[in-house]
This record gives C-alpha cells, structure tokens and sequence, in this order.
C-alpha cells in the first residue's frame, strides 16, 4: 500500500464557474481492452446522447489499455470525426491503470467513466455528475442495489455482486451499496490527492478508491440506475473476485496499521464562507463528542462490570482503582483511534501516559466520592456505592473530554493542523 504524502488538504467544495465553450467540464473515460467491435457504437450512442442532454461542454477519452485487436484504430478514426472525442493508448493492461493514467492527466474538473457495454442506462449521467459541479458532493457511484433501482441479470452476477458488497461491509466497514456498478465520477481536485494512494491497477481500483474517500470523510452521493446485464461480458468473476478479496485484505491491513494520511484530506464543514472564517471555534467538535459519547457509554459499562467482579474479592478503593484502570487503558485507546482519529503507533505510548494522568483525576474525584460516601454511611448498600460511582464518573467523563482534545490529543485534530499552518 502506497503511503506517499498527499498534496494537501482540500478546499471547501464550491460550485463549478460557467467555462467556455471549448473548456470541457466534463471527460468521460471509457476504458477498453479487446473491444473492436463494441466501441463505435458506444462512442456514437454516447456522443449523441451527451449533445442532446447535457448543457456543459464534455470530452470523451477513449482509454485503451493494451488492446491487440483492432480497437487503437477504431479509436483514433472516432477521435478524427468526431471534435468532442481523444483517444489515449496504454502499452500495460489494467482498467485502474486506464483510468488513473487519463484522470491524472484530464484538465475537466469533473471526470467520469462507464463501461464499454453501456449496460447503465445514460439517462442516469447527469444525476451523476450534477451533485460534482454544484459542489454538493465529492464521488458519484452509480449503484444497482438501491431500492428504486431496475436491474436485469442472472442470478449468478447477482449473488456475486451482493455477497462482494456484504463482503466489503463487514470487512471494511463501506456504507456505500454497491462498488462494482461501471459507473462513476469523480471531482478533479478530489482525484488529485486520491489517486496517488491508490495501489491496484485492474477492477479494484476504484472500489479502493471509493473506501478510502470514504473513510477520508469524503461524501459519496449514489444514483439509482437502471442497468441490463451484457450476457458477452468478458469479465472473468473468479479470477477477478480473488483480485478484489486480495485487494479488501490489503486495504484492510493499511487502514488497521493507519500508514495511510487520509486525515489530510477531509473537507472544511460547511460551505458558507462564514462558517469558515469564524475564528476560535474548534473544528470538529460535535463528531468528535458523538464519538467520545460513545466510547464513554461502553467504557462506562466495561467499569462497572469490573468493579463489581473486584468487588468480590476487594475492597470499594481497590476494587475501583483496578476497574478504572483497565477501563482507562481502554478508553483512550478507543478515543484516539475513533474519537479524535489518530492511526498507528507514532506517539501511542506518550498518549496512554497523558491518558492515565487523566485517569488519576478520575481516580481522585471517585475516590473522594466514596471516601465521603463512607463517612456518611459506614455500611453503603451496593446499589448506592454503584450509583454515587456513576454521579463521580460523569463529572470526571466532562474533564476527561476536555483533556484529552486540549491536552492529550490537541496536535492531532484536523483543526489544530490547519491552524498551526495558517499561522494561528
């Protein structure tokens, strides 16, 4: 997995400016291997539909990887008749390859592609691409899973197709429904800073791509499509199901280990300019307590159920001073990974230490609060020294928030790079 450093962050997303005539705003790479007889016919059917429906100027690029038929030829005789179509030619197979070659190089700021076979109906296109230029979204997926969608192919494909989306749900954690769909765009400036972190050259490449826009934060905007299985698909499914398993174990492994800055490339929140220029408000703050929320809830539960097991065989203080302990470990070990979003290592042992610095206030104020419980009532009933404990740990949880994003983890928020970059 490639772990070169991204360009930079990206902007807030803004609506495309009108361009000229002659500027495309959008190129639509069609990527082909072997494919003489069916990219004509595609190319014009394409070509025709664009210039009667859509109301920007567009490019189509047809992008030939290594064909050893006749289709470089029927390419470059389409691109000499027809003004609004390129032809570009890989001597290296690979579908990821095409695209990523032709996308690097394109000067349109919206970039798309479909499949040779046309099997999505084109009526979709301009939903596709719409939400990339007002700057709505930053990906488009064509998906045949939706519920409105209208979808004609056997029963193998379609298993193939559903268990490879279950598959990269439980693995991944991918919320979009369906990364196979030939039928996808994506804005230019996100392309820029993604593709150079995308590793597979053939059909996983842009499942690749769409996991890791999504865990980038990037929002994927999904159109339901109606699509007519191609019965003379050329595409090999086992060989080309054990590629993309191969490639989910891989992108699973670097996603885990956190040698990927995906970090760098999350959008500002909001588009209006004003939410942007207000200064001294953090960043991220309502995701970041959603998380910790979370993360408290269940190291507040794991807590309890520790203290009640050492409670068995210690005293009240010991019993709390192990579960607190334990659970602390836990809990900022779950908070830098998923509340303040830090990957690897790097600076892990530093955090625990400033973490258990946290935990010794936590320990102070629900010590103090049973050592006062305990001098109110010699004997406290369970039920009250559980519920004294969880009063304590929720004004111990509100400074333990507050020192972990001020304190523990204040280098590592998006917020607090952008403003040692700017200066402020």
């Amino acid at each position: 997995m490639r772990t070169d450093t991204s360009p930079g962050s990206l902007p807030a997303r803004e609506h495309l400016p009108a361009t000229g005539a002659g500027t495309p705003v959008l190129d639509v790479v069609i990527p082909v291997h072997n494919e003489e007889k069916d990219l004509a016919p595609c190319v014009l059917r394409l070509h025709e539909h664009l210039t009667r429906t859509f109301p920007y100027a567009f490019r189509i690029t047809v992008a030939d990887n290594a064909s050893t038929d006749d289709t470089p030829h029927v390419a470059a005789r389409l691109a000499a008749r027809l003004a609004e179509v390129r032809s570009s030619r890989l001597e290296r197979k690979g579908r990821g390859r095409a695209l990523g070659t032709v996308w690097s190089a394109s000067d349109a700021p919206v970039l798309a592609y479909m499949d040779v076979d046309l099997s999505t109906d084109l009526n979709a296109l301009l939903p596709l691409v719409a939400p990339l230029i007002s700057g709505h979204s930053d990906l488009a997926i064509g998906s045949r899973l939706a519920r409105s969608s209208r979808v004609v192919r056997g029963a193998k494909r379609e298993f193939v197709s559903r268990t490879y989306n279950l598959i990269l749900r439980s693995s991944l954690q991918a919320r979009f429904s369906d990364a196979q769909c030939g039928f996808k765009a994506i804005r230019r400036d996100v392309a820029r800073v993604l593709l150079p972190l995308v590793e597979d050259t053939g059909w996983f490449f842009d499942t690749e791509l769409l996991v890791l826009a999504e865990r980038a934060g990037l929002r994927i905007h999904e159109v339901p499509v109606d699509w007519i299985d191609d019965p003379r698909s050329t595409v090999r499914i086992v060989r080309t199901a054990a590629d993309d398993l191969k490639g989910v174990w891989r992108v699973g492994k670097a996603l885990a280990t956190g040698s990927l800055p995906l970090d760098r490339l999350a959008r500002p929140f909001g588009d209006d300019p004003r939410d942007r220029d207000i200064a001294g408000v953090p960043q991220g703050l309502a995701r970041q307590l959603v998380g910790f929320c979370v993360v408290g809830a269940l190291s507040t539960l794991c807590y309890l159920l520790l203290y009640s097991g050492f409670r068995h065989v210690a005293g009240p203080q010991t019993a709390n001073a192990l579960a607190l302990l334990v659970s602390a470990v836990a809990n900022t070990a779950a908070n830098r990974r998923l509340t303040f979003g830090v990957r690897g290592l790097s600076g892990a042992a530093r955090h625990q230490a400033q973490g258990l610095v946290v935990f010794g206030i936590g320990l102070a104020l629900t010590s103090g609060s049973l050592a006062a419980l305990s001098a109110a009532s010699p004997e406290p009933a369970h039920s009250t020294e559980l519920a004294v404990l969880v009063a304590a740990n929720l004004a111990a949880t509100m400074l333990r928030f507050l020192l972990l994003r001020a304190w523990v983890f204040q280098d590592t928020s998006p917020a607090a790079a952008t403003d040692t970059r700017d200066g402020r």
